[in-house]
């Protein structure tokens, strides 16, 4: 009855810039770190970005200096500012994070960069 949902994924032209949601809803009492991943396709995949319930955050190199994540504990949901996007950025990003003690994942949301 606990899940999480991302949101916000689009196409976008190189440079541009996206803000991805993720919602954690359902009989929640309980949420520990959260983390983005992204899976372009062919490819495994990789954590890009991780914050701690204290806000500590951690980073890819791929993404450092481009990406944000942040959260908002009250609304039960996680943020990634996404800002100067690549081509290589492409691909579906996945929301984690450890609900009521227990690992969860969420439904993916594409995000394309291309001119």
């Amino acid at each position: 009855q606990v899940q999480l949902v991302e949101s916000g994924g689009v196409l976008v032209q190189p440079g541009g810039s996206l803000r991805l949601a993720c919602a954690a809803s359902g009989a929640i009492f309980q949420i520990g770190t959260m983390s983005w991943y992204q899976q372009a396709p062919g490819k495994e995949r990789e954590q890009v970005a991780t914050i701690t319930t204290a806000g500590n955050t951690n980073y890819a190199d791929s993404v450092k200096r481009r990406f944000t994540i942040s959260r908002d504990n009250g609304k039960n949901t996680m943020y990634l500012q996404m800002d100067s996007l690549k081509p290589d950025d492409t691909a579906v990003y996945y929301c984690h994070a450890q609900l009521n003690f227990a690992d969860h994942w969420g439904q993916g949301t594409q995000v394309t960069v291309s001119s």
